[in-house]
């Protein structure tokens, strides 16, 4: 009983004179794996994005902007080192046989593709479809699951049957016969496609929150206000279930980079001359025997991506969650004494 007293006394004491957003920041920089997680995708990001440059715009028209690495993802070279990594990113230098050291780090390919431009544009292409289709999907659940769960009634009933039909659609092959028809036309297209079939468990769980949140006394006072039903949905409502809503908005990011390596792994996402990470392990999967390092990092970068989504949802749901108690320490305990007494 008293080391609870003395833990409900830490709790209280340390979030005491702080708004929600403070609190929510606090607990979250206190998840250690969720900030690290975070440097880390940051860091992925930023080299996808600076080393190769952003190509913007169709075929027909597309704009370049440069990046900082000196071959481009597309560009075919001499085959040099026997295609073996040479595992330096800072500038060449010739050695006593001529040999160019520090060039293709990465690796390169039988044609002379150089592997670290070709997994840095990779990354760029299943990153930007992991966030195109978490932005799609949950603008579409939020939405749906807001006006089932606060008008109710017949309107609940259409759009949860209209969820459910779309759960009865498997994403994998509604992804292939996109792709398939799309593909060509560049991974941003299929990425939003996809999203329009990825956000029927985001919808039932935003609909779960509001049939609860509706009945509360601030909706009530709001109601009482004069304040419209959008106007409570969207400002009243909608901020109090946001928790549930990034914490799942970042699964199912996780779940979308996943689901764009296995369309391309299997030849119905990215298409040449673009590629993604899928793609090129699809590409390199006869090569693993010669040459692993084709296959072996587009294969890191993904497992590293979806890890640093878990672990950022992981984060979150422990700084939003209110029950969610962190472990105590030393520091802690010597406070409690001190509260106590």
């Amino acid at each position: 009983m008293i080391e609870e007293k003395s833990e409900n006394a830490i709790q209280q004491k340390e979030v005491e004179g702080l708004s929600q957003g403070r609190i929510v920041l606090k607990r979250f920089l206190n998840h250690k794996a969720a900030i690290a997680s975070m440097i880390v995708l940051f860091t992925i990001i930023l080299f996808a994005f600076t080393s190769v440059g952003i190509d913007i715009g169709s075929d027909s028209a597309k704009i370049k902007i440069p990046g900082w690495w000196k071959y481009d993802y597309a560009q075919i070279n001499d085959v040099e080192n026997r295609g073996n990594p040479t595992m330096d990113l800072l500038p060449s230098f010739i050695d006593g046989t001529g040999m160019a050291i520090g060039n293709h780090p990465f690796g390169q390919d039988e044609v002379g593709h150089d592997g670290f431009a070709r997994v840095m544009r990779g990354a760029q292409q299943s990153i930007m479809v992991m966030f195109v289709i978490g932005l799609v999907a949950t603008t579409i659940g939020v939405f749906i699951g807001a006006v089932a769960g606060f008008y109710r009634k017949w309107i609940d009933s259409i759009l949860m049957r209209f969820t459910d039909l779309i759960i009865t659609i498997p994403v994998v092959i509604v992804g292939a016969v996109i792709g398939r028809a799309v593909g060509n036309l560049g991974a941003f297209l299929l990425a939003v496609f996809l999203g329009f079939f990825s956000w029927t468990g985001l919808a039932r769980l935003v609909r779960g929150e509001f049939l609860s949140l509706r009945e509360r006394e601030f909706v009530d006072a709001a109601r009482m206000a004069g304040a419209s039903n959008l106007r409570i949905i969207f400002r009243h409502i909608l901020p109090n279930a946001i928790g549930v809503v990034i914490v799942n908005t970042t699964l199912l990011m996780s779940a979308a980079i996943l689901l764009e390596t296995g369309l391309s792994f299997i030849g119905f996402g990215v298409r040449l001359p673009d590629v993604s990470l899928g793609y090129l392990i699809n590409e390199n999967q006869t090569a693993f025997s010669t040459r692993p390092w084709l296959f072996w990092y587009p294969g890191l970068f993904i497992v590293s991506i979806a890890l640093c989504v878990n672990f950022i949802g992981d984060g979150l749901r422990d700084a939003f969650d209110p029950k969610q108690k962190r472990a105590i320490t030393s520091k802690d305990k010597r406070v409690a004494k001190v509260v106590s007494k």
